[in-house]
């Protein structure tokens, strides 16, 4: 049988002619799919990638400002900007982190601390491709072996920048305070006003505390721009355009160096606080807590141990005893006493009780001792100043009652912070009924006056509220505002807390008669600063002070010895001078100082002494 097959070539031909035509449609609807997205690309999406590629060569980048500088008021520099070099890592530029950080540490020793900082700005940095720190302040040699190997290291740069500098140190730690680096914390802050947060887009530090963080606003200034063509590296080219920052306003002082340093010298050794206000313009001219720190140790991040060391110090040199430290006035409160006194009728000149040693309430058996045992005998009130006569203060305490004390006492500025620009500072506790009621849940008592009428109890005050109450006596009621600012550039000074009115006597004549019975605490015979007497260049008028720090039963003594140092009382002295003409007013605690006579006030006669020397030279 047959079998016979053959190709039908027809049929093949149609079907390779069907298949090229499918073929060659697919290719031409690709090849238009490709021309429409190339044209769409090219044309539509022009400026696009053409912005893109710009910004692959050229970028944008913020300048930060130059901070203001800090002046005293005779134009000591107290505050300025060093420049400083930084190793800095764009993390985005880097092929290998950790093998990059390996290598910078066989070059030039990163520590496990720089380490740590590193990773945390890191991750906390504010937008990609930002510069950051690995460390600061580089040497010469290091900053040579970094640029050496600079072909090794893409994404590693040396940049120059002007880091905060505190030439005195210690001496102005907490009245100047620190900047440091902005934190998570300070971020969320600043990201809540689209404003600040572009004002501070090149900015690596901000004001902590003190006037750097008061005046943070004027110091910081305005941030600038710049255009930059780059490498693929992210090298610097060529600047194309820039926009120069503006720099931040400087700022002028009250605070005299010459004053805070005496008193750094003065307080050594000692804990407690110096505060000296200028009498006609409220000007504080020394503003000093010791002990202090090093407010420089801040500025680039201080060590996990070092702050420890600081934070765990027992003398607790972190803590701004001037404007935080809250204690008993103790008799520097007595002057003040007085006038409210005289003032409610309730006592003159001439009226004197007989002093035994110790007072008594009606109905009541407790006895409220005289720091002298035997008593004063009879005791008017300029005696009672001069000797500091604790009886004669009980009796007449009671008298005036807390409602004519505390109203009279308030006008001083006791239980209010009344500076115009010392950032923190407390505002003390002037108690009366109410406050008793609503934070003892009790009544006020007489023996609760007795206590406040020689400043203890209840009562508590800061040595810039004891300096700012011996100012307005000094200045005979007048007030002026407490104030560091003394002038800087064009930024306005703003009285926070409006006119405050000033205290009227109703004899006048008590401004001078309390004049004279604090001169007499030094010059008089039996004043209690009278040792004073043999350095005082210029006539002072002064109250001493001695605050418990722990109570004593009825019928002990004050044994000194037998109490750790730490235990004993407190020494206050305020004082203002010269007398007939006030310039200058002060307040001096030494905690654990005892003696006010042996401790406190000759740290105040030095200072007074420096004060007005220098103005007459």
């Amino acid at each position: 049988m047959w079998e016979h097959s053959f190709r039908d070539k027809t049929a093949e031909r149609r079907l390779f002619r069907a298949r090229a035509i499918t073929l060659g449609l697919f290719i031409f609807i690709m090849l238009c799919g490709l021309a429409w997205r190339m044209s769409y690309l090219q044309i539509e999406l022009h400026e696009k990638y053409k912005n893109l590629s710009e910004n692959n060569r050229v970028q944008l980048r913020p300048l930060a400002p130059n901070r203001g500088l800090i002046y005293d008021r005779n134009g000591v520099l107290l505050a300025e900007n060093i420049p400083s070099y930084s190793l800095t890592i764009v993390a985005e530029r880097v092929r290998d982190l950790d093998q990059t950080l390996t290598f910078l540490n066989d070059l030039i020793e990163i520590s496990e601390r720089d380490r740590e900082q590193f990773d945390k700005r890191l991750k906390f940095r504010r937008r990609p491709f930002e510069p950051v720190v690995l460390r600061y302040r580089l040497s010469e040699e290091e900053i040579a072996k970094v640029l050496v190997n600079r072909f090794y290291l893409p994404g590693v740069d040396v940049e120059a920048q002007l880091v905060r500098h505190y030439p005195n140190g210690n001496a102005f730690a907490h009245v100047l305070g620190y900047v440091g680096r902005i934190n998570e914390k300070d971020q969320a802050l600043l990201d809540t006003d689209p404003d600040v947060k572009r004002r501070y887009s090149a900015t690596q530090y901000i004001g902590k505390t003190g006037v750097e963080r008061r005046y943070e606003e004027d110091l910081h200034g305005e941030v600038g721009y710049q255009k930059v063509e780059t490498n693929a590296r992210g090298r610097i080219l060529s600047v194309i355009e820039q926009q120069d920052p503006i720099p931040g306003k400087d700022l002028t002082l009250h605070l005299d160096a010459r004053l805070q340093t005496l008193a750094e010298k003065e307080m050594t050794g000692r804990r407690g606080a110096v505060v000296a206000i200028e009498v006609a313009t409220g000007g504080i001219v020394a503003l000093y807590s010791n002990p202090a720190f090093d407010p420089n140790s801040f500025v680039t991040g201080i060590s996990h141990k070092d702050y420890s060391d600081l934070r765990d110090d027992p003398d607790q040199p972190l803590f701004d005893r001037a404007t935080r430290g809250q204690y008993p006035p103790a008799s520097t409160l007595k002057p003040f006493i007085g006038l409210a006194a005289l003032n409610a009728g309730t006592t003159n000149w001439n009226d004197s009780i007989r002093d035994q040693g110790w007072y008594k309430l009606d109905n009541d058996e407790r006895l409220y001792r005289d720091w002298k045992r035997g008593g004063h005998g009879r005791v008017d009130l300029e005696r009672a100043v001069v000797e500091s006569c604790d009886t004669y203060f009980y009796d007449v305490a009671v008298r005036t009652g807390i409602d004519g004390i505390t109203p009279f006492l308030a006008q001083f500025g006791f239980g209010r912070d009344m500076t115009l620009d010392v950032i923190s500072a407390l505002p003390g506790l002037l108690p009366d009924r109410d406050w008793k009621k609503a934070h003892r849940r009790g009544s006020w008592y007489a023996g609760d006056t007795v206590n406040l009428g020689i400043g203890q109890g209840f009562m508590l005050t800061t040595p810039l509220q004891l300096a700012t109450a011996t100012a307005v006596l000094a200045n005979r009621g007048k007030w002026q505002i407490p104030r560091l600012i003394y002038a800087h550039n064009e930024v306005e000074d703003v009285i926070e807390h409006g006119d405050i009115p000033d205290i009227q006597l109703r004899n006048p004549d008590n401004w001078n008669r309390m004049f004279n019975a604090m001169a007499n605490v030094i010059s008089g015979q039996h004043g209690t600063a009278r040792r004073l007497l043999s350095n005082m260049q210029f006539p002072m008028a002064a109250k001493t002070g001695t605050a418990q720090v722990v109570g004593i039963k009825q019928d002990e003594e004050y044994d000194s010895e037998a109490l750790r140092e730490r235990l004993r009382d407190h020494a206050l002295f305020i004082a203002f001078a010269p007398v007939d003409n006030p310039q200058i007013a002060i307040a001096v605690i030494v905690e654990n100082g005892e003696s006010a006579g042996k401790t406190a006030g000759p740290i105040a006669q030095s200072i007074i002494n420096e004060y007005l020397g220098g103005a007459e030279g």
